[in-house]
């Protein structure tokens, strides 16, 4: 049986009565007429209820178990009922089991697990036009997966190298646990095989960095239009009349973090702004999650999710038809399958250390 601490209880109990807690407020008319609050805490809510529901049973089958063995403890119990009583011990412990599993799996990644949509940022590194293909290589990876799962995939802006490839795309991926299993991307990532150009068959490094980033719903981050500097050009490049007359390419600048954001993949002004806001809300978002990350886990830190685009996380080695992902000293001599967006197997195997990581910090 999974060890159960006295703190995990604690935190349990805590829980529940957070549950009960947001029950009675749903239910005052001033929190019901209010929109934003009433959303807050419905999602808030919604979050718990799944590790609350599990709790319950779990406390149940703890008092039938303690019901039971009082009958084998009574020396007046016939046989026949002792036999019943082990019998409903031994099937009651073994239901413990599964839903303190269960239980420890949904708290220590349920903040992850509601995280729907996400934003990609792949750049190209060193390596010049060979890294803008291995980007454009990784952009592929992400799609296909993402179709595998049929998640849906949304191109937000991009800009192309001249042999083909990205010098950088950014993507927006949506659906059921797209960040529970996308979130592990973030950092360095580095080739190695011979580039097309390379006539000499002698094997280059090169490499590209990935940042994921939740996109977070409006009401989740405010961020005060005061505080956001606007400014309106001519975008630039092939588009013909329209591109070089009409003023549509939108930056964006939020004041206090310094982040900017510029988008001129649309014709439309109006797009390009609603592009951009998408993208500045998703890095104010991580700027203040990640400070907030930062703070928490200043006394510990798990090795997965930080997101540092300077860490190398992952190699893959085409001679070989290797991948390594450096996180958790993992091999797979599969590479010819996980860039069709066959990643199944390494996104497993990052989230079950991380589980282990997260379990021990509880």
């Amino acid at each position: 049986m999974p060890e159960v601490s006295d703190s995990l209880i604690a935190k349990l109990d805590e829980l529940d009565a957070r549950y009960v807690q947001i029950d009675e407020q749903i239910a005052q008319p001033e929190i019901a007429a209010d929109h934003n609050q009433l959303i807050a805490l419905s999602k808030e809510q919604a979050k718990l209820k799944k590790v609350v529901t599990k709790y319950r049973k779990y406390k149940q089958a703890t008092q039938q178990i303690a019901d039971a063995e009082l009958i084998l403890a009574d020396d007046s119990t016939e046989d026949d009922f002792k036999e019943l009583a082990k019998e409903e011990i031994k099937e009651l412990t073994e239901q413990q089991d599964t839903l303190l599993t269960e239980i420890q799996d949904s708290l220590v990644m349920a903040d992850d697990d509601v995280i729907n949509s996400i934003i990609i940022e792949i750049r190209a590194g060193t390596g010049g036009d060979e890294a803008a293909l291995f980007a454009g290589d990784l952009y592929n990876m992400y799609v296909h997966y993402a179709e595998k799962k049929r998640w849906k995939v949304e191109q937000l802006d991009f800009s192309s190298s001249e042999m083909g490839g990205f010098k950088e795309v950014i993507l927006n991926v949506k659906g059921p646990g797209v960040w529970s299993e996308l979130g592990f991307e973030g950092g360095g990532h580095r080739v190695q095989r011979v580039p097309e150009t390379e006539s000499q068959g002698r094997v280059h490094t090169s490499a590209a960095t990935v940042a994921v980033l939740p996109e977070p719903e409006e009401v989740e981050i405010d961020i005060k239009p005061d505080d956001v500097l606007e400014h309106v050009s001519r975008a630039g490049g092939p588009g013909g009349q329209n591109v070089n007359k009409v003023s549509s390419a939108i930056k964006l600048e939020h004041v206090p973090t310094g982040i900017t954001v510029s988008m001129r993949d649309e014709k439309s002004q109006h797009k390009n702004r609603a592009k951009a806001w998408r993208i500045l809300r998703s890095r104010v978002y991580e700027h203040f999650a990640g400070k907030e990350r930062a703070e928490r886990d200043s006394t510990r830190k798990s090795m997965i999710g930080s997101g540092d685009r300077s860490q190398k996380i992952r190699t893959y080695n085409y001679p070989q038809n290797r991948v390594t992902d450096h996180r958790i000293n993992l091999s797979l001599y599969s590479l010819d399958k996980i860039m069709t967006g066959n990643m199944d197997e390494i996104i497993t195997a990052l989230q079950d250390h991380e589980k282990q990581q997260r379990l021990k910090n509880l």
